[in-house]
């Protein structure tokens, strides 16, 4: 079974803690600003706001790039989470500390408020930072579920090439891996549930536009997914003797 760590404050406050939090912080600062800013720049330059099949690919897309980037560059810093969901799973999975997880959630929630600031100041008259929102005809229960299920495959993805110890030659490739999942699942749940799978990437547009409605979905579906994955990876999955929290 895996052992569950609360961790300790002389642990979470260390100096590689500390830069662990940065890096979330940054990794997610720059995935929001990327994400986000595909869509405000679908809106500039089409005259029609609604999202056609071309503005769904190319937000796929900018998503699953910006994450590949953010994920290899805070790997080997803090394990380039950049997702409370991904952090959640992990903590329930062993491989990193209750409380260090609060403090990488922290981190990853102000980087997407940072990162709403700052397209909301950089775009000037397009100020309208978009939310996430379930698609017309989409029900509440149907949201939560879509976004369990998105967000499991997610975090499975980055425990079987990331987290996995015996991934061997998949941890090179665990960044594509986890960015190609992002985009698909875009692509897949987009027009219905909106395709978040991250509370920091939902939460970020949420508070810079003042707008929360739905915003729990973004919440609930993706801890739900998250910690699922988590739980069941490691107790399927990982021998026992490898089931250790991370020194964070």
């Amino acid at each position: 079974m895996a052992r569950i760590s609360f961790g300790d404050f002389e642990d979470s406050f260390s100096s590689s803690s500390i830069r662990a939090y940065i890096a979330e912080f940054i990794s997610t600062l720059l995935f929001v600003f990327a994400g986000v800013g595909s869509t405000r720049a679908f809106d500039k330059l089409t005259s029609d706001a609604a999202l056609d099949p071309a503005g769904l690919l190319s937000i796929a897309v900018c998503h699953g790039f910006a994450l590949f980037v953010a994920v290899s560059v805070g790997a080997n810093i803090s394990g380039g989470h950049v997702n409370p969901a991904v952090t959640f799973g992990m903590a329930l999975g062993g491989q990193i500390t209750i409380l260090t997880s609060l403090f990488y959630c922290i981190a990853q929630f102000l980087g997407s408020i940072a990162a709403c600031l700052l397209l909301k100041f950089v775009t000037g008259s397009l100020t309208n930072i978009p939310i996430h929102s379930i698609g017309a005809g989409v029900g509440v229960g149907e949201g939560v579920v879509t976004e369990i299920v998105i967000t499991f495959g997610l975090v499975y993805t980055v425990y079987a090439t990331a987290a996995d110890p015996k991934k061997g030659s998949l941890g090179t490739i665990a960044p594509i891996a986890i960015g190609l999942s992002v985009g698909a699942n875009i692509l897949a749940a987009g027009p219905f549930s909106g395709g978040s799978m991250n509370p920091a990437r939902s939460f970020g547009p949420a508070v810079v536009s003042g707008d929360f409605h739905d915003n729990w979905i973004y919440w609930v579906g993706p801890l739900i997914g998250g910690g699922l994955a988590g739980l069941i990876y490691t107790h399927l999955f990982i021998p026992s003797k490898h089931q250790q929290p991370m020194p964070k």
